[in-house]
């Protein structure tokens, strides 16, 4: 459990440096300059995020659960997983309502997720990964509405439909064949 604990604290530390310490972020980014900044912030997001694949694998491996599942959560979990894909999409279709509504919706996914995740599972390792991005997630979007919001181009009807449609298509990928291929948990428990 401690490379997973070690992997959230690189991994979502230096990802919180632009909500949390912005002064000491740019501090860096002028001491280092930018492509030293964006090469360190890369060495030690990669490091992070290998360390918490191995750490929650690990952890699978003899888990402590915290209670029983409850009945019905994975079912509940997936239906909030296509509202967390359709907000992912949201932040890369141009012109869509959605991304023009919410400015943030990268941000709202992992918050939207990470919930997902946490209905689905009930072990201690689960509560440290999607606990931990559901709080980073929390203060980021809460970060990021205070500055100015992103430039964002006129949406369209057309844009909003894409923007629908690629996050169902990401969805039906997971949920029938992505996550259990990846993972080895079937989500909808076929």
């Amino acid at each position: 459990m401690i490379w997973l604990a070690l992997g959230l604290t690189l991994f979502l530390g230096i990802h919180l440096t632009r909500a949390l310490a912005p002064r000491w972020r740019d501090a860096q980014v002028a001491r280092l300059g930018d492509k030293g900044w964006k090469g360190l912030y890369t060495l030690v997001s990669v490091v992070g995020f290998g360390l918490i694949l191995w750490g929650y694998a690990q952890a699978r491996l003899t888990p402590v659960v915290l209670w029983q599942p409850i009945r019905g959560m994975n079912h509940l979990a997936a239906l909030f997983m296509l509202v967390a894909l359709i907000l992912l999409a949201a932040a890369y279709v141009p012109r869509n309502h959605i991304k023009a509504r919410l400015l943030h919706p990268m941000t709202l996914s992992v918050k939207v997720w990470a919930l997902a995740h946490l209905l689905a599972n009930n072990t201690l390792a689960d509560v440290m990964l999607f606990g931990s991005f559901l709080v980073w997630a929390v203060l980021v979007f809460r970060a990021a509405r205070r500055r100015p919001g992103p430039a964002v181009a006129s949406p369209t009807a057309a844009g909003t439909a894409a923007t629908v449609v690629v996050g169902v298509a990401l969805w039906a990928f997971f949920a029938f064949w992505a996550h259990a291929a990846w993972l080895g948990i079937a989500p909808l428990g076929r």
